[in-house]
Formats: C-alpha cells, sequence, structure tokens
C-alpha cells in the first residue's frame, strides 16, 4: 500500500510537472505533440478511479429518474406491481419478513452507519470549525504581529551587546597593568625573583655568620677561663679527699680496701677539654662587621621594588596607545549603529505590518459574510439530508404500520387501515426516493470530484512535501527562471533557494536570514566584518614598546658587598681543633657519677667522722659540676652549633657568592637586553583575548541571526493552518466525510427502493385475491363478465375459506 501510494506521488509530480512546464493545451496543434498525447494518458491514468466513479454517478443521476418515470408509468398500467392482485404463496410470510428485515437494515444502514448521521456530523463539523477558525486566524495574525515587532528589538539587541563587549575591552585596556604588566612581570620573575631570593638568602647568611663568629668568640673565653678554674677546684678537692683517706680510721681493716680504691680513683677529678690552645676569630668577626656597615638586605629590598613597579611602567609607557584603540573600538561601535540603521529591515518590516494590519482587517470584515454563506450551506446540506430522512421516516412508518396493523388472518382484499397505510407510506417512501435521490447523487458527484481531487493533488502531496517540490521545479512557474523564489525575493533565479527548504526552515524555527537566505540581500558578514578593525587594533598593540632598563636589581656596591663577605676569610679558620675539643667532655669522669660512686663507698664505712668527710666530699663535688661544668657544657654546645654553621657556610663560599652574583647579573641581563621578547608574546596574548572578545561577540550575533532572530515558525504556522487546517482538516475531511455519507445513502435507497416496493404488497390491501374450490386442490381462476379472469370478491360478498382458517 506504502508503494502503492508512492506511486502515485510520484507519478502526480512528474505530472503536474510537465504540464506545467510545457503549457499543455495552449494551441489547437498542441493536442496532437507526442509528449502531450502521453501527457494525456498519464492524466487520464492517474484520474481513472475518479472518472470511473463519477461517470457511475453521471449514470445513476440519468438512470434512476429514468427507471422511476418508467416505474411509473408501468405500475398507471397494472404493471410492475402495480396491480392491486396479490397472489397466494406458501412461504408469503417467509417473504414479507425477509423483505421486511431487509429493509430495515438497508434503512438502519442509510440512516446511522454510513448514511444521513455521518453526513450530517460533517456537516456540523464542518460548521463548527468555521466557527471556530476566528480564533485560529486572530491567532496566527497575533503571532506575525510579535514576529514583526519583535524583529527590530532583536537586531536592536544584538547591537547593543557590542557595548558590552567594547565595555569589557576597554576594561582590559584599562587594566593593562594587571593585565599585560603583571604577566610580563609574571614571566620575568621566574628568573628575577629566584636571583633575588639568592641574594636576600646571602645577606641572611652574613648576618647569621657575624652571630656564629660572636658566639664562637664569646664561648671560646667562656670555655677558657671556666676551664681553668675547674681545673683549680678539683686540684683542691683531690687535695682534701687525700688528706681525709690519709685518716688513721683507713687503716682499719674493715675501711682499708674501700679507701684504696676511693684513692685510686682520685686521678679522674681532671679536665679533659683544652680550650687554652684554640685560634681566635677576631679577625674574621671584624671583616665580616665591616661588610655588615652596608645593609644588603635593603639594596635586595629596592631591586624587589624596582621589578614590582613593572605594572605601573607599562601603564605609563603604553598610554598613547591605548587611547588609539579606545578610539578605534568607539568608531567600531558608530559603524556598526550607522550600517543597522541603513538596512531596508525597518522599512520592510513597516511595509510588512502595514500590508498585515490590512489582511486582518480585511479578514474580519468579510469573515461574517464567510459565517452567513457558511450557514447557506449548512442550510442546504442540512436540506438534503432532511431529504434523506423523509425517505427514511416514510420507510420506517411503513415498517411500524405494516407490522402492527398486519393481521395474518385477513385476507389481501380485507387487510385493515393501519396495514393498507404502512404499504403506502413505503410507496411514498418509493416516490420520494425516486424523485430525491438524483439530487443527492449530482451533490454526492460534485462533492466527491473537488473533495478527492482536493485531498490527493493539494493535501497528500503538501504532507509528504510533494508540493513544495512540484512548485521547485526548475523553470516551473516560469519558463525563464531556473528557481522562482529566489527570483522573486533576489531578482537572481540561479540562487538555490526552494519553497521546501524555506518551509521545513520555518518549521524548524530557524531565522528567517537563514531560512530565506538574504545573505544574498545584505550579507551580514560584511555587515560583521570587523576584521580591519581588529587589525588595526593588533598592529597597535603590537607597537607597544615597553623599556625595563630603568630596573635594577642589584648595584654594584651590593655585589662588592657579596664579594667582601665571600673574602672574610671564614674559611681559613681551623673547624678541626675547635670540633675536637667540642668532642671531648669537660671532665675525664661523670662528677655527678663520681659523687655518688664516693658516697656509696662511705656508707660501706664504719659510722663515724670519715664517713662524714666522704659524704661532705660527695656533695662539694656535686655542688662543682653543677655550677661549673653545666655551664661549661652549654657553652660548649653553643660553641659547637656555631662552629657547624660557619663550616657549612664557608664551604665553597667564594663559589656560592659568584653564583648568585652571576644570577643577578643573568636576571638583570634579561630585564635590559631580553624583556622584549617576553613583552611581544604576552602583548599578544593580551592582544588576543581584546580581539577574542570581538570575535566571540561576531559568532554569538551570526548565530542568533541564523537560529533565533526572526525566528520564523510563524510563517510556516500560517501556511500549516491555510492549507492543512483550513483547506484539509476542516473543508476537505469533512467534504470527504460529507459525499461518503450522503453517497452511501444514495446506494443504499436502490435495494430499499426494491425491498419497499416488494414488501408493499404485503401491506396494502388489495382489490382482488385468488379464490379455491377446494383447500386440496389446484387454485382454479373465476370469472367475471369474461374479460378480467378474477373473481371480485367484494362485488359477491363471497367469503375465502382459505384466507379464514
Amino acid at each position: 500500500m506504502v508503494f502503492k501510494t508512492l506511486e502515485y506521488s510520484c507519478l502526480f509530480s512528474d505530472l503536474i510537472r510537465k504540464l506545467a512546464q510545457q503549457k499543455f493545451g495552449n494551441t489547437q496543434g498542441d493536442y496532437q505533440k507526442p509528449e502531450n498525447v502521453v501527457l494525456t494518458l498519464q492524466a487520464i491514468y492517474y484520474e481513472i478511479g475518479f472518472i470511473v466513479s463519477a461517470a457511475l454517478g453521471l449514470l445513476f443521476i440519468l438512470l434512476l429518474p429514468l427507471v422511476g418515470l418508467c416505474f411509473c408509468m408501468c405500475r398507471c398500467c397494472d404493471n410492475c406491481g402495480g396491480e392491486m392482485h396479490q397472489r397466494q404463496k406458501k412461504n408469503a410470510d417467509c417473504q414479507r419478513s425477509c423483505f421486511a428485515t431487509f429493509l430495515f437494515v438497508a434503512s438502519l444502514i442509510i440512516r446511522q452507519v454510513v448514511g444521513v448521521l455521518c453526513a450530517y456530523a460533517a456537516n456540523q463539523h464542518l460548521t463548527n470549525q468555521v466557527r471556530g477558525a476566528k480564533k485560529l486566524v486572530n491567532s496566527n495574525f497575533k503571532d506575525l504581529k510579535i514576529f514583526l515587532n519583535d524583529t527590530p528589538a532583536q537586531i536592536d539587541y544584538l547591537v547593543s551587546q557590542y557595548n558590552t563587549t567594547k565595555d569589557k575591552a576597554l576594561s582590559d585596556l584599562n587594566n593593562v597593568g594587571p593585565l599585560l604588566g603583571s604577566r610580563v612581570q609574571e614571566q620575568l620573575g621566574k628568573e628575577v625573583r629566584p636571583a633575588l631570593d639568592a641574594v636576600l638568602t646571602m645577606a641572611g647568611a652574613i648576618r647569621e655568620t657575624k652571630e656564629a663568629l660572636e658566639n664562637v668568640s664569646v664561648s671560646v673565653e667562656v670555655l677558657q677561663e671556666g676551664t681553668e678554674r675547674l681545673h683549680a677546684n678539683l686540684t683542691d678537692v683531690k687535695m682534701h679527699l687525700t688528706n681525709t683517706l690519709n685518716d688513721s680510721a683507713c687503716s682499719v681493716a674493715q675501711a682499708a680496701s674501700t679507701c684504696n680504691i676511693i684513692r685510686n680513683s682520685l686521678n679522674q677529678l681532671n679536665i679533659n677539654a683544652n680550650f687554652s690552645g684554640l685560634p681566635g676569630v677576631s679577625s674574621q668577626l671584624a671583616k665580616v662587621n665591616d661588610v655588615l656597615k652596608i645593609d644588603l638586605s635593603s639594596l635586595v629590598q629596592k631591586g624587589y621594588a624596582a621589578f614590582n613597579d613593572t605594572p605601573d611602567l607599562v601603564v605609563n609607557q603604553t598610554g598613547n596607545i591605548l587611547s588609539d584603540i579606545k578610539n578605534v573600538l568607539e568608531s567600531i561601535g558608530s559603524n556598526i549603529t550607522t550600517f543597522t540603521k541603513t538596512l531596508p529591515v525597518q522599512k520592510i518590516l513597516a511595509d510588512l505590518t502595514i500590508y498585515l494590519t490590512q489582511s486582518e482587517a480585511y479578514v474580519q470584515d468579510y469573515f461574517p459574510v464567510v459565517e452567513q454563506y457558511d450557514f447557506y450551506r449548512w442550510l442546504g446540506c442540512l436540506i438534503l439530508c432532511c431529504m434523506v430522512v423523509l425517505i427514511l421516516v416514510f420507510y420506517y412508518l411503513g415498517l411500524l404500520c405494516g407490522t402492527c396493523g398486519y393481521d395474518k388472518h385477513a385476507s389481501p382484499t380485507t387487510r385493515g387501515c393501519i396495514s393498507n397505510t404502512g404499504g403506502n407510506f413505503l410507496m411514498a417512501g418509493v416516490g420520494f426516493s425516486f424523485l430525491f435521490s438524483w439530487v443527492l447523487m449530482i451533490v454526492v458527484v460534485l462533492t466527491f470530484v473537488t473533495g478527492g481531487n482536493v485531498e490527493k493533488l493539494v493535501c497528500e502531496p503538501f504532507e509528504d512535501k510533494t508540493l513544495f517540490k512540484v512548485l521547485d521545479t526548475p523553470y516551473l512557474l516560469n519558463q525563464h527562471w531556473k528557481n522562482y523564489l529566489s527570483g522573486i525575493l533576489f531578482k537572481n533565479p540561479n540562487i538555490n533557494l526552494t519553497f521546501e527548504k524555506v518551509y521545513s526552515n520555518c518549521k524548524e524555527n530557524k531565522g528567517i536570514y537563514t531560512s530565506l537566505h538574504l545573505e544574498h540581500l545584505f550579507n551580514i558578514n560584511e555587515f560583521l566584518n570587523i576584521s580591519m578593525y581588529t587589525e588595526d587594533v593588533a598592529l597597535k598593540i603590537e607597537h607597544i614598546q615597553i623599556n625595563l632598563s630603568k630596573i635594577i636589581l642589584l648595584d654594584e656596591i651590593g655585589k662588592e658587598n657579596l664579594l667582601n663577605f665571600s673574602s672574610s676569610g671564614i674559611e681559613g679558620i681551623n673547624f678541626a681543633a675547635y670540633l675536637t675539643e667540642i668532642n671531648k667532655s669537660v671532665t675525664k669522669v661523670d662528677l655527678l657519677s663520681f659523687a655518688n660512686d664516693l658516697e656509696a663507698r662511705a656508707d660501706q664505712l664504719p659510722k663515724g667522722a670519715l664517713e662524714n668527710a666522704l659524704k661532705g666530699h660527695a656533695n662539694n663535688i656535686r655542688m662543682i659540676h653543677n655550677q661549673q661544668v653545666v655551664p661549661l657544657e652549654q657553652a660548649m654546645s653553643t660553641l659547637n652549633q656555631s662552629i657547624r654553621l660557619l663550616k657549612r657556610t664557608s664551604s665553597e663560599l667564594m663559589i656560592k657568592v659568584k653564583n648568585v652574583i652571576s644570577a643577578v647579573n643573568a636576571a638583570q641581563l634579561l630585564i635590559n637586553n631580553n624583556a622584549s621578547l617576553v613583552i611581544v608574546q604576552e602583548t599578544k596574548k593580551y592582544m588576543d583575548t581584546i580581539v577574542g572578545y570581538f570575535e566571540q561577540y561576531i559568532e554569538w550575533v551570526k548565530e542568533s541571526i541564523a537560529m533565533e532572530v526572526a525566528a520564523c515558525k510563524p510563517i510556516a504556522n500560517v501556511i500549516d493552518t491555510a492549507v492543512d487546517i483550513f483547506l484539509c482538516s476542516y473543508i476537505t475531511d469533512s467534504v470527504n466525510t460529507f459525499w461518503f455519507g450522503l453517497g452511501g445513502s444514495s446506494i443504499f435507497l436502490i435495494p430499499a427502493i426494491i425491498f419497499a416496493v416488494k414488501l408493499s404488497k404485503y401491506y396494502r390491501r388489495m382489490d382482488t385475491e385468488d379464490v379455491y374450490d377446494d383447500v386440496e386442490t389446484i387454485p382454479m381462476k373465476t370469472t367475471e363478465n369474461g374479460n378480467n379472469g378474477y373473481h371480485k370478491e367484494h362485488l359477491y360478498g363471497i367469503h375465502n375459506p382459505v384466507f379464514t382458517r
């Protein structure tokens, strides 16, 4: 079925194209051309269904009144069931029931299934749609007005957003110091800051060296004095212990061994480290003090401050160029505004608005006329439906009266009045069927041919877009134009602009600029081509020259100060001699341990003066440790830390200082000579950022114009409303439903006529009836006056026993 539909669609499109292109049938000779003969055959083939159906309808229109006339004349001559005599048959009741059933079914079909109800519903539906169309039309006009009114505002909005872009660019230009200057500073700082940090670290090392030298000098003096005093005190302790041990109490057998042990340990009470031979550091300290007369840290801070002023230098040196760039940006904005005013958009929209207003007023004025004519149409269709209903009323009354008034015991000549009335109603329905059916069929044929062709030639092609393909056929609507739409809009038929593309784009709610290819009318790319301005901006930015030679990271005084520190002589200190003595203990034995051991041995002696004397000496040793040894140990710790610091600092001191000075010189060389390369790189990034704002703005405007500005879906909605809704859904569908229902009723009138005529014989009162001599024998005719062959019962009043059983 789908392939068959596609085949008909292709046949339709090809046929219409050929007919339109060849202007078929313009002259008498054109009909004889072979290609036109083929076209004629194709047209006939395409319309064959409509032609056959219309022919059958015309045949119905012509024959049914003729048949009705013949039928009437024939019945007037007592033929075609016109004689008022009913021959009796054994299956008469079965035939009557069948005829009544068939007539009822036919009437029911006419009335409900495909008949008058369907036609009436279609008629009423069309009227309701016409009444509701005003709201839909107003909605479409409203959408079009919004479309026309919003378009200028959308364009103004796009143009106004240039100010946002410009303000952002101006903001970056006004902040050239934090932006460009900081970038340059950041790139140069990768070498400058480590160099300055190294100098600052070296300044700290000088201060630490001075403190360490001072600590060494003080600590050595303290240690020398302390060890001399400690040596004297320990000598006194040994002397007093010796005198105590020479006491007679030590000669006692119980104390002799203990005293000997104590006497042998007295040699341990002596100093271990000798600081008197250590070299002094006064010369190195004097040189370092001379170095510290120059504040190297303040010199470094000046270098930091000079380097941190890079953004301000950039601002001061780019003022004129930035002013020129701002003027360029202002000129771009004024040119955009001027160009938008020269576009024909406002005039075109104003003309369209006037035309739209006039069209809306025209529709509003003539819509009551449309409703009035629709009322006439509705009334005419209602009359047609009433014709069918009138026929059905006669048929239903005939069935009702005939069925209710039928008496199976009554003879055909003695049937009741109700039964006879039922038969008359049936014949009245037959008569009205012959009178009205051809009128109904005329309406059916006209609406069928019109509605069917509109459905096939307009609605279905519009649904599958075949209609647009036909309209887009080259040289179809104008034999000199390849593309008709572009020829109308742009006077250039070679532009590939088709009805199908425009409708599809508008259906997708794309902008009218894209849908109608308005770039051929005014090219938005030329309007938005600000490359000349961006190139001017780029050139001006590239001409930015920033001189940073005024930045002095470290002057010659600072460098000389570093060199003086490196030659201060701290590397000549005899660190080995110091470390050798520092690693020794103050005394040969731990005085606290010795005192504790002495006190323990005193406890082993008998109670007495000797024990007490030894314990007194132990306490004296403890006091010497706390008052003299502990301070000496602290002084040794300070000396140890200072010597090791001096040793680390002096290690390759000259090389370290030279490396620091080389780093400072390299950073200074970068600032003085190679900063231009860094400035060019960062300036290009800065330029790309500013130019990028405008490029982003242009892309946004292009995309907005292509997809959002003047989105033309309202135009597609108007087309859908005019074709798909009004013509097809409202009118054509209703018309097709109407002819289908009315045509079905007209067709089923034929069997209804036959069944009604047949059935009426069983309901109407007959003039004569069959007479039987014997119920068991074949019925025989009785004659009256020898002229008609039938016995007229009503003349003689003889009762027929066959019909009274």
